[in-house]
């Protein structure tokens, strides 16, 4: 194992996972590395999972708080889960076990905005943060942290905890050496000032964690990859998602509202979001910037041909074969990536004054412009509402794109009133599915559902939406928001009792 412990007092510390998880104790509050199956611990959470399951065998409880930078990965949420491990979670998850808890009411779980949860924690609003387990890359000999594919809230959860446990991962490249910009200018109000941030690439803090050495109580060696998968060739649906916004921006720019290099971009994960990326690439742009919390394949594709020249994000979320890549040419990424913490990938200060374009994938849309990404049939939670409404209400555009149909057209994404508002009808600029595009700048309640409706909704679907719309118009006539307020949910409630929304 390539030796990555520099420093001699915190090399001291070093123990095996199940001697790091023992000092992890039933009700503590833990903040956990990992951000979208990138950078979190790989030995601990699992030790710790095994202990849990041995102290419930013997009929002790045996729960924690659990804080993270956004989803991790089956060996840290999904073996907690399995043992009866969390009692809390926050703030985004995407791991089935993890999932299923929570909507059976066995954890509870709060959905936040992922710029907000660092600053909650500073304002004390989630309690005393007990313990932090952090991945790194490397320690150096001043006892500093390389960080690892992710940064998430790492910086947060070393600065209050109580006590630390850090992973060194070997196995992470060691050329992340450089490529991330650890801000420690925040403070908290009224003492808050500007944060020194006018380019996606500017660098404004250094590139390395700080940690107090006498809060380190182990340190845990590892060689273990990030858990993260692989991503499907775009289909037709997402490729002519992603043509109809290449020509919204064709269109955006001649009109002068947009430059030939756009604004910095910001996109969510998936499918989609790679095709959209692709897109840009065949639409023949370059020269582009990134201001995002995630660098997918479409993302680092893009930034191996200079078609984006800088991208700043939190974490690398990269297929198999994207890690590959990125490990051939660290170098060339190296000088074109910055990772930072997502208090600052995320912040709504640096999302309002570069203008960001935000791509971000939904559940549903209502035919005003309402905006349902984490919830079906308005009670299950499926992952979390992520960083999209930091960049939905404070960016240059706020786009969001889904197919018309799931499940093979038992569900229609658009539809008469969402079942759930994660982004309300004030935060969304543009709907797109693969029936086309509605801009929604500019109109009113009335104006942006026949835009909705002609554009966006699936043919089978259309005369439906029609025939609600022009019914609650006579029913109210002269009202803002028309709505039959006896039928507004019940497509919904239609495809719960039958699994098809259509009569």
């Amino acid at each position: 194992m390539e030796n990555r412990i520099h420093n001699s007092y915190l090399a001291s510390k070093v123990m095996s996972a199940d001697q790091a998880a023992a000092q992890i104790l039933p009700g503590m509050t833990v903040g956990m590395s990992g951000f979208t199956g990138s950078g979190y611990p790989k030995a601990v959470p699992l030790a710790l999972a095994a202990q849990i399951e041995s102290a419930h065998a013997r009929g002790e409880s045996f729960a924690l708080k659990l804080l993270t930078g956004a989803s991790t990965a089956p060996e840290l949420d999904g073996a907690l889960a399995k043992v009866g491990g969390i009692d809390f979670r926050l703030p985004y998850q995407s791991d089935p076990d993890l999932r299923t808890r929570i909507n059976r009411g066995e954890i509870e779980y709060m959905d936040i905005h992922l710029g907000q949860v660092a600053q909650y924690t500073w304002f004390g609003f989630l309690g005393k943060l007990d313990m932090a387990v952090v991945e790194v890359s490397a320690i150096l000999p001043d006892g500093r942290l390389v960080p690892s594919t992710s940064v998430g809230n790492n910086k947060t959860w070393l600065d209050l905890a109580d006590k630390v446990i850090i992973e060194v991962n070997s196995a992470q490249p060691a050329g992340l050496d450089g490529m991330h910009d650890i801000y420690y200018g925040t403070a908290l109000p009224p003492e808050r000032k500007p944060i020194p941030l006018t380019g996606p690439d500017d660098r404004i803090g250094e590139p390395y964690l700080r940690v107090d050495p006498a809060k380190v109580v182990a340190v845990v060696e590892t060689h273990g990859p990030d858990r993260l998968g692989r991503f499907s060739p775009p289909d037709e649906s997402s490729i002519q998602i992603a043509n109809h916004l290449v020509e919204f921006f064709r269109h955006e720019i001649a009109m002068g509202r947009l430059g030939e290099q756009l604004l910095p971009l910001q996109s969510g994960v998936g499918n989609i979001a790679n095709a959209v990326l692709s897109g840009l690439r065949d639409g023949g742009f370059e020269g582009l910037t990134a201001f995002t919390e995630v660098i997918q394949d479409g993302m680092l594709d893009l930034i191996r041909t200079d078609t984006i020249r800088r991208a700043s994000a939190t974490a690398l979320s990269l297929s198999p074969e994207g890690v590959e890549e990125f490990g051939r040419n660290i170098e060339h990424y190296r000088s074109r990536i910055v990772l930072r913490p997502q208090e600052i990938s995320n912040h709504a200060e640096l999302v309002r004054r570069l203008g960001c374009i935000a791509i971000n994938g939904m559940v549903e849309a209502d035919i005003y412009g309402n905006v349902n990404s984490t919830h079906v049939a308005g009670s299950s939670i499926i992952n979390g509402i992520g960083g999209s409404g930091d960049f939905a209400r404070n960016g240059f555009l706020s786009c969001f794109v889904t197919p018309s149909t799931a499940k093979n057209g038992a569900i229609s994404c658009i539809v008469p009133m969402v079942s759930h508002v994660d982004h309300t009808e004030h935060d969304v600029a543009v709907v797109v599915t693969e029936q086309g595009l509605a801009d929604l700048r500019g109109l009113s309640p009335k104006q942006r559902a026949r835009a909705v409706i002609n554009n966006c909704a699936h043919p089978d679907y259309r005369p439906l939406l029609q025939d609600y719309f022009e019914r609650a118009l006579r029913a109210s006539p002269g009202k803002h928001t028309p709505h039959l307020l006896g039928e507004a949910l019940s497509w919904h409630e239609r495809f719960v009792a039958s699994g098809h929304m259509k009569p």
